[in-house]
């Protein structure tokens, strides 16, 4: 058998049923379920002598085992399989200027260790994330040549065609050519991704909009973004700029004149976190970070919060006038601090200016969204390799 043919050009034979057989008992058990014979029966369609023949495969890959027992029924107890954590590793990690934060998941999602790194100065992104990788692998007691898959959450542009940041206001050490620098000193696959957009798939994976197929997220932090799913579908836009609408032209802020510095214009200059917390001072309330003025606000000031949700509403419409998305999730640290106060104001101010109607909620991810999506981007890589592993098992 030719292990890179298509099997979708594949006649039936005896090998092709088997490797898809044992492709759907595998899958059941990525999720880390324990199931019985009987249960794989009911799930895949094929009979339990089959099943059993399926499971004796994949034990003898090192992919599946017994993990125990379901009691309870007639006769003897029933083995409860499950997938073998350790069959596979992932590392995530997210990037910013002032940390570097990672962290390595098994093969079930389920975390087994953390790292974090104060970059302090240092001008090597290639470096900086080997290191910390390394951190959290020696961390783990996992090699990091075991390793299947590894996604890097960063802010700003990233090339679709590349995969290399083109664009990174607080990442200028980032550059053409750092994906592939990864990869040489990694010897592993590496992805990289736009941070807003993998926040949005830890929120669609277990946040304000799970199980959604079209909504945004709106970033409202110390800089703004975008994350737009549609039909299940992540859009990024032919270079990988869909989102940064921290360059949105808006009413009453001059253009950016720097697009390496945006600060001074568009929406940034209206509700980044540098207005914010001008905003905020306006009204007394003085922090070090805009989401500490943000909820001291919440509780002491309904006008500030009005103050804020109009500014945040500009840009809220103008991205509902053109996808009309239906539901709008406010993330970062300014929209987790505002909460459904802030989400509330925003939701009623675009109504009021645009036909659309979106619901407006806050974040349903507590912490670490963009590492969150990270690890659940890797888990989707290795899951993958793990089951086209089992068709090529060369």
């Amino acid at each position: 058998m030719q292990h890179n043919q298509d099997t979708r050009s594949r006649p039936g034979t005896p090998s092709l049923l088997r490797e898809l057989n044992d492709r759907a008992a595998l899958d059941l058990l990525l999720d880390g379920e324990l199931l019985t014979r009987s249960q794989i029966s009911e799930h895949t369609g094929v009979s339990k002598v089959t099943v059993s023949q399926m499971l004796t495969r994949l034990e003898e890959r090192g992919l599946v085992a017994i993990a125990g027992e379901q009691a309870g029924g007639r006769g003897p107890n029933a083995a409860l399989y499950s997938v073998v954590p350790s069959s596979a590793y992932v590392a995530g990690l997210y990037m910013d200027f002032d940390l570097v934060s990672a962290a390595v998941a098994d093969v079930t999602g389920r975390r087994v260790a953390e790292a974090s790194l104060d970059p302090n100065g240092a001008d090597d992104p290639v470096e900086l994330v080997r290191g910390a990788i390394e951190q959290a692998c020696a961390s783990a007691g996992v090699e990091v040549s075991r390793l299947s898959a590894l996604v890097i959450g960063s802010p700003g542009v990233v090339d679709p065609q590349t995969g290399d940041p083109s664009l990174a206001v607080n990442l200028p050490a980032w550059h053409q050519g750092a994906l592939a620098a990864l990869r040489g000193v990694l010897h592993k696959p590496v992805v990289i991704e736009n941070d807003v957009n993998l926040a949005a798939m830890a929120e669609r994976a277990a946040g304000a909009a799970a199980g959604a197929d079209d909504f945004v997220l709106v970033w409202l932090g110390g800089g703004l973004g975008l994350a737009t799913i549609l039909g299940g579908r992540l859009h990024r836009g032919t270079a990988g700029a869909a989102g940064e609408i921290g360059y949105l032209p808006v009413h009453g802020a001059r253009l950016p004149t720097d697009i390496r510095h945006p600060l001074s214009g568009g929406f940034q200059a209206l509700a980044g976190g540098s207005a914010v917390q001008a905003l905020a001072a306006d009204y007394g309330f003085t922090a070090a970070t805009p989401a500490e003025a943000v909820q001291a606000a919440v509780a002491g000031s309904p006008a500030f919060l009005e103050a804020l949700a109009r500014r945040v509403a500009v840009g809220v419409a103008s991205v509902c006038v053109v996808l009309d998305p239906g539901l709008v999730v406010l993330g970062g640290e300014v929209g987790r601090a505002g909460g459904t106060a802030l989400a509330a104001r925003v939701a009623a101010d675009v109504a009021s200016i645009c036909p659309a109607r979106p619901r407006v909620v806050p974040t349903g991810v507590p912490d670490e969204p963009v590492l969150r999506g990270a690890m659940l981007a890797a888990v989707a890589q290795a899951r993958a390799a793990l089951l086209a592993s089992v068709a090529d098992p060369q």
